[in-house]
């Protein structure tokens, strides 16, 4: 079946940004949990990882709001990565109610920055927006009227 999931890249901070939105939507990691490049076999003509590389993970998937698949990697520069977060991609979450949309709203804005309060827009909706503690832009729209 088709899907469509948000792939997420962290300098080196996946496993807690992870456990943060584990602790929010609920849920278990998807497969056998985390893959750590610890884990990568050893590869011909390829330079061994650096120790403190080895733990951080490789790749992990969430599922929020009960389809949706929420992915992430740790991207280190010592592998030649440049992580900026910009502002030119957000998770839109619809949840089914507004009270649904309110406790996620509240738990993903701590630590981070309201972009949009929630409130009711003219297009019919209960939208708002905000920026979590990692720098991950989220938009909530949810069509329960009151």
């Amino acid at each position: 079946m088709a899907s469509v999931s948000t792939y997420l890249n962290f300098p080196r901070n996946t496993e807690e940004a992870f456990n943060f939105y584990k602790s929010i939507f609920g849920g278990e990691f998807y497969g056998n949990g985390p893959m750590r490049f610890g884990d990568i076999p050893p590869q011909e003509n390829t330079p061994p990882l650096p120790e403190e590389d080895k733990i951080l993970i490789m790749h992990v998937e969430l599922r929020i709001l009960g389809v949706h698949s929420l992915m992430g990697t740790d991207a280190p520069e010592s592998m030649g990565f440049n992580i900026n977060f910009g502002n030119n991609s957000y998770i839109n979450l619809q949840p089914d109610t507004r009270k649904e949309t309110k406790k996620l709203f509240d738990a993903l804005s701590e630590g981070g920055k309201v972009t949009q309060e929630l409130q009711e827009m003219f297009w019919g909706d209960y939208y708002g927006s905000c920026t979590d503690k990692f720098g991950v832009q989220w938009m909530f729209n949810c069509g329960e009227k009151v």
